[in-house]
């Protein structure tokens, strides 16, 4: 493909021409005929590899202006994250006809998997990209971040068309957003899942953090696109009057929502083995049995069914297949994932809350369930938000019979202060009493729980979810651990 063509297609300057062959933003992946994007990152400085990248055959290098870039074609934006987004955008096709993204604090990956489960159920050839990683039309699973580089996002759609893939559903985390890393395609429709305070080790405010959100709906979604919105959430009259005022279709979903153009939540409650649900659509009431444990997901399933509901067209399912697909639904992994049944009887669940409200609504949600004592053993991680580990504590010391502060992803910070920093919100809460134990080998921390449970108990064990390692240490020190704590709880209980 010729970069000439890439810039006009993408509405750029033509400022040089030359064979593209690919794309890159680690000058050691550069090689003959790729363009070279030299951002300025947290840790390092995209810029300063200029040169090696041109060594390396970079035929155009996307850079600010000031950027000296000697021996190839020099791309300049003021935003070239965005400006390498588009013209890689046009070299990466074709990509599926139907993209919708997820956004919001909670919620997201439980949503889009959901989306491209309602999707699969409802004939299309779908996947889900995000925390999971890819999930195929096959159920196959690679893993990856919440949202991968624009390089490899790209990629990843292109070839699950290429697969036959038509339907795709991905997390637009707020790193991903405001780097620019999911530009490009078109996207039919957003959601906007929660909001609440995470990410403050990346963004400076609470109102930066939310702005990085709300690219979504302000620049991201497709013009003529719609914008799905949890309209219980604090935040949501703001997401919805930013969807109005650029002319999008707003699909309200939730107990607010709107029962004509959207899902209202007409009535909740919890079963055995799920929650029965009564909801209004279009001028009718659908009941129906929803097989996933907790109200927060039942919020997840209705937005991902308004997903599938706001892009199906005129040849799209009907209300009536999205519900019925909604009955079917499958638990995500990581999320609300029943683990194993303790020798005494007890469930023990494995949930990714990793924040203050996340960590409310899930003991929330269990303690219907809960006959006897809600164990939970959770931890907080390193050089991530220091200002919402007292926060978690102080939310588990309210809800939980038991407490075990252990180990999350200590990474490169002593894993004993961010433990302290947990316990104090136990030392703050009047009801903690002696309720709370310190074990910082999370093995030992869930087995703990695990031999103490009684019949009638439950145990939570919060904030790894789907992961399978264990981080310990910064930078190149950095070691991942083998470690699932779905696995763990097995092997404890046997």
């Amino acid at each position: 493909m010729r970069l000439a063509t890439l810039l006009q297609a993408a509405g750029m300057a033509p400022v040089g021409d030359g064979a593209v062959t690919g794309f890159a933003i680690d000058h050691r992946k550069v090689s003959a005929g790729s363009v070279f994007g030299a951002f300025v990152g947290n840790s390092a400085n995209g810029e300063e590899f200029v040169p090696a990248a041109v060594a390396a055959g970079a035929v155009a290098v996307v850079a600010r202006p000031h950027v000296k870039v000697d021996g190839a074609v020099h791309i300049a934006a003021l935003h070239p994250r965005r400006a390498f987004a588009r013209l890689a955008a046009g070299f990466f096709t074709p990509v599926p006809a139907t993209i919708v993204a997820v956004t919001g604090t909670n919620g997201k990956t439980s949503t889009v998997e959901l989306t491209r489960q309602i999707w699969r159920m409802c004939g299309f050839s779908a996947a889900s990209i995000g925390t999971l990683g890819v999930t195929a039309f096959d159920e196959s699973t690679a893993t990856g971040l919440t949202t991968p580089d624009v390089v490899t996002f790209l990629s990843n759609l292109a070839g699950l068309s290429r697969e036959g893939v038509t339907h795709v559903a991905y997390e637009a985390s707020s790193h991903g957003l405001s780097q620019h890393r999911n530009e490009g395609p078109t996207v039919s429709a957003g959601a906007f899942t929660s909001f609440s305070r995470d990410h403050l080790d990346y963004h400076a405010t609470m109102e930066d953090y939310f702005e990085a959100k709300m690219r979504l709906v302000d620049e991201v979604v497709d013009q003529n696109g719609a914008v799905v919105v949890w309209m219980d959430d604090p935040y949501s009259p703001e997401v919805a009057r930013r969807a109005r005022g650029r002319g999008l279709r707003l699909f309200a979903v939730g107990e607010n929502g709107d029962a004509e153009r959207g899902i209202r939540l007409l009535s909740h409650a919890a079963s055995a083995l799920g929650q029965d649900i009564t909801v209004a659509h279009a001028g009718q009431e659908i009941a129906v049995r929803l097989p996933l444990i907790g109200r927060y997901q039942a919020a997840n399933a209705l937005c991902a069914a308004g997903l599938v509901l706001a892009t199906a067209g005129p040849d799209g399912p009907s209300a009536a297949q999205v519900f019925d697909a909604m009955a079917r639904l499958q638990p995500v992994r990581g999320r609300l994932e029943r683990a194993v049944i303790s020798r005494t009887g007890a469930p023990v669940y494995v949930d990714y809350a990793h924040t203050p409200e996340a960590l409310i609504a899930v003991m929330t949600t269990l303690r219907s369930h809960v006959e006897g004592r809600l164990i939970v053993i959770f931890g907080a991680g390193g050089d991530r938000d220091e200002g919402k580990r007292r926060a978690m504590g102080e939310a588990v010391a309210q809800i939980a019979d038991i407490a075990i502060v252990t180990d999350d992803n200590p990474r490169g910070e002593d894993p004993a202060a961010i433990r302290a920093a947990v316990l104090e919100g136990f030392h703050d809460t009047d009801n903690a009493g002696g309720k709370v134990d310190e074990i910082s080998d999370r093995r030992a921390a869930i087995a703990a729980a695990i031999s103490m449970a009684a019949a009638g108990d439950i145990v939570l064990i919060a904030g790894k979810g789907h992961e399978q390692g264990q981080i310990v240490g910064r930078g190149d020190a950095a070691r991942v651990h083998p470690f699932d704590d779905v696995a763990v709880a097995r092997e404890c209980a046997a």
